[in-house]
């Protein structure tokens, strides 16, 4: 058969990226091993973050937030969102003027973010009772969806609605590009074949996530990420004298690399390792999958004391559910969208670094006006991986566990 475009993995950055090449008009297979937001997605935190760290991760972010709470106007799905606002907060010195450097860059691309009064934080949010003396920066864009599943399943059947072929099960087995031997079809872009079939298609999207290096590799490209686990977990519910609603504002505390939201009636805590702790699929068995992730609850339970005087509920409330995904890390920490350099007809999407489930609606949109060459298009050739060469995979897996142990505490 042939495809204008086959996108390999059925996570939020493929079925969003899928999603805006098929509203462009394209034909689109999906290709996904397992099901639909399976491996990262279906674990994130599904929390959405206006405040970024330069302005095109900013305009992503808030994109993303915008096309999020839209999404039933312009997919035709509905989604329900939560618009809670959220507190980045600060006990240290240190992080205080970190983070007031950030409240002003960011306004300057439009943010809207106010340093909060003494006193507003632990009024605003009944499961967090600081003492006063913390920085607290109020972001009331900020949103979260409570199951990050629903995310996916709404992207996948909106892909549907427009024709995308959604076909789970189906493992890549090789891809052939054009200019790489005789393996593509005269006159495309590449051949992609599985167990059952052969696509003959334009353009071939990478969005396998931590499996975006094993497939690159099919053709003999590489793309620079390391995968490095991520944890959460999320509490019973709260007895009645201490409940906790979904309107309350998500709370980030950056000097503790820690973060919270309202989930299911409890508490959602997850955070950053300062010992992250890398995991390459190609090492392990085929079978291997997110679910087999080896997890340490232990981490999670000395994050909770990190902030245990304000938020005793965390460490208080029995844990309902543990879970852990892998990130996709980059050594600058930016996402890696675009054509892969050396694969004629390869382009990937990935390097998630934290933000790839939030940012998934924008970042996938934007790479589809690329791919589809759009004028007027948001310009992300910034995070092109092009932007790297060759790295060795101690130099990738040094350089992306430090951009995971500093996501929130770039001053340690």
């Amino acid at each position: 058969m042939t495809s204008d475009i086959v996108v390999i993995g059925a996570g939020a950055l493929g079925l969003s990226t899928a999603l805006h090449c098929a509203l462009l008009g394209r034909s689109v297979v999906v290709l996904e091993r397992d099901t639909a937001g399976s491996q990262a997605s279906g674990r994130a935190a599904g929390l959405f973050k206006s405040v970024q760290a330069d302005e095109l991760r900013t305009i992503i972010a808030r994109r993303s937030m915008d096309r999020a709470l839209s999404f039933g106007d312009w997919a035709g799905v509905p989604l329900e969102v939560t618009r809670s606002g959220s507190f980045l907060v600060a006990r240290t010195d240190a992080h205080r003027a970190y983070l007031r450097t950030e409240a002003r860059y960011s306004a300057g691309w439009g943010v809207d973010v106010t340093e909060a009064a003494p006193g507003t934080l632990a009024e605003a949010v009944s499961y967090y009772q600081g003492d006063g003396t913390e920085l607290a920066l109020w972001c009331p864009e900020d949103c979260y969806i409570e199951e990050p599943m629903s995310l996916v399943t709404a992207m996948a059947a909106a892909c549907v609605k427009l024709g995308v072929e959604v076909a789970e099960g189906e493992p890549v087995a090789e891809i052939g590009l054009a200019g790489r031997g005789t393996d593509a079809g005269a006159g495309r872009g590449a051949e992609v074949r599985t167990a059952r079939r052969s696509i003959h298609a334009g353009v071939v999207v990478d969005a396998a996530g931590a499996w975006t290096r094993q497939v690159a590799e099919l053709p003999g490209a590489d793309v620079a990420v390391t995968p490095v686990r991520h944890q959460l977990l999320i509490t019973e519910p709260a007895p009645a004298s201490a409940a906790v609603s979904a309107a309350q504002p998500i709370v980030r505390v950056v000097d503790a690399a820690v973060y919270l939201r309202p989930a299911r009636g409890g508490l959602m805590l997850g955070g950053f390792e300062a010992d992250p702790v890398p995991v390459d699929p190609r090492a392990r068995p085929a079978s291997f999958r997110t679910g087999d992730l080896e997890l340490d609850l232990d981490v999670l339970t000395k994050m909770a004391g990190q902030v245990a005087s304000e938020v005793p509920l965390a460490g208080e409330l029995p844990v309902a559910e543990h879970r852990g995904g892998l990130f996709t890390m980059t050594p600058d920490g930016r996402f890696v969208a675009g054509p892969v350099p050396d694969a004629p007809g390869l382009w990937v999407a990935s390097g998630c670094n934290g933000s790839g489930f939030s940012s998934s609606l924008a970042l996938g949109e934007a790479l589809a006006a690329w791919i589809c060459d759009v004028p007027g298009r948001l310009d992300i050739s910034a995070l092109a991986p092009a932007r790297f060469g060759a790295l060795t995979d101690e130099a990738l897996i040094s350089a992306g566990t430090w951009q995971y142990a500093h996501y929130y505490d770039p001053v340690a």
